[in-house]
């Protein structure tokens, strides 16, 4: 069965986190990547965090369904062979600071002269333009920027991070959708084009909902995180909670399953306001009942009965999650060189492009190959590339 993105060739110089999340989503959907390392040992992500010699699961991670090479950019050689791997692709996707692969004479202007219809996918911190495009981010730069940080944190408190990759996973999805929206215009007008998203600009985008009193009245949001919604579950440790919707007509939901029909008239509790001001209360009421049961149970009752809830699951307890092996977001790949392992799924299920995860390249794995098959090199002239450092 054909992939979506069947016959769609990305060149990937990204390296980290928000490129290569964006490709490898890409190459779920059957696009086939090739991933351009450099010859100082590549991706740092590689042994970043490793806990065996093999490649780091902070690579793996990321890498899934793309095939590797290196080139040595700072070397004619090797920007010559990059020049023929641009003829052969659809898009070029990289995520170097500003003005990086213009001083490797790599820019947008050198890639459309090679191939007037190339997709030019760029991700910067902030952008190509803008007061602050000359200055570099990474992950938690871009939630400060983007009011991620100053919203997540308590009123009484300092500013504080989430720990998922929002700003480079969050980014590199907007550029998938970017891709995807310049390749169907590539489609229609036969032109190619150079998109971009920013970092700070993915941050702000998924701010809207803590964007809403600010944009209409000038103030902070501050009446969403009012009413509790985590709540202690039996045997009471360290992980042992639900998170309960209890906002609108599912306090009266939640409180018939538990129980509590006495209290549906209570004008205490009546309007999410009062049972803001009464946040201390309404903790008690549904503790009495959450402790009573793990928070596996209480979610099952009550999501059964509509109630919008959750068992809040550990990052092991999500691996481990028998729901999520069922819906292939936790899957075994094979692997002969690392060993097999688990590794996260695609979020995204296509009736008719089911996804095979595969393993993440090794460093330089592919550099023999694709070199002699697509660029007509021969034996002898990798063992001189090789001996050069143009190639690993």
């Amino acid at each position: 069965m054909d992939k979506a993105l069947e016959g769609v060739k990305i060149l990937d110089l990204s390296r980290v986190q928000a490129g290569p999340s964006c490709t490898q989503l890409l190459g779920f959907l059957g696009a086939d990547v090739i991933k351009v390392e450099d010859t100082g040992g590549g991706d740092r992500t590689r042994w970043e965090m490793a806990h065996n010699e093999h490649d780091s699961v902070y690579f793996t991670i990321f890498n899934n369904n793309k095939r590797a090479i290196t080139l040595n950019l700072k070397d004619d050689r090797g920007r010559a062979m990059l020049a023929d791997l641009v003829k052969w692709a659809d898009i070029v996707l990289e995520n170097y600071s500003k003005g990086v692969m213009e001083r490797l004479g790599i820019g947008y202007e050198w890639l459309k002269s090679l191939k007037p219809d190339i997709i030019y996918a760029s991700i910067k911190g902030f952008g190509n333009w803008g007061d602050w495009s000359e200055f570099k981010s990474f992950e938690t730069a871009a939630q400060a920027t983007g009011g991620l940080m100053s919203a997540n944190g308590s009123p009484d408190g300092p500013p504080k991070g989430v720990s998922i990759g929002a700003g480079d996973s969050g980014t590199g999805l907007h550029m998938a959708i970017a891709v995807l929206a310049a390749l169907r215009q590539r489609d229609k007008s036969g032109e190619g084009q150079m998109v971009e998203v920013s970092m700070q600009d993915g941050i702000t985008n998924l701010m809207r909902i803590s964007l809403i009193k600010p944009l209409s009245v000038g103030e902070v949001n501050t009446a969403w995180g009012r009413v509790p919604n985590v709540f202690r579950c039996a045997p009471g440790g360290d992980d042992d909670y639900v998170m309960i919707h209890t906002r609108g007509d599912l306090w009266i939901t939640a409180l018939a399953v538990m129980g509590k029909e006495a209290m549906f008239e209570d004008e205490r509790y009546m309007t999410d306001e009062l049972r803001g001001e009464r946040a201390d209360e309404v903790r008690e009421i549904i503790e009495e009942w959450t402790m009573q049961r793990t928070k596996y149970e209480a979610f099952e009752a009550l999501a059964a009965a509509g109630v919008w809830c959750g068992a809040v699951l550990t990052p092991v307890e999500v691996i481990n999650n028998e729901h999520l092996k069922q819906r292939e977001m936790i899957v075994t790949v094979k692997d002969d060189y690392r060993g097999d392992y688990r590794m996260i799924g695609s979020p995204v299920k296509m009736e008719k492009s089911p996804v095979t995860v595969t393993q993440a390249p090794r460093y330089s794995e592919h550099t023999d190959e694709i070199l002699k098959s697509m660029l007509g090199v021969s034996e002898d002239e990798l063992v001189e590339l090789r001996s050069d450092g143009v190639i690993i």
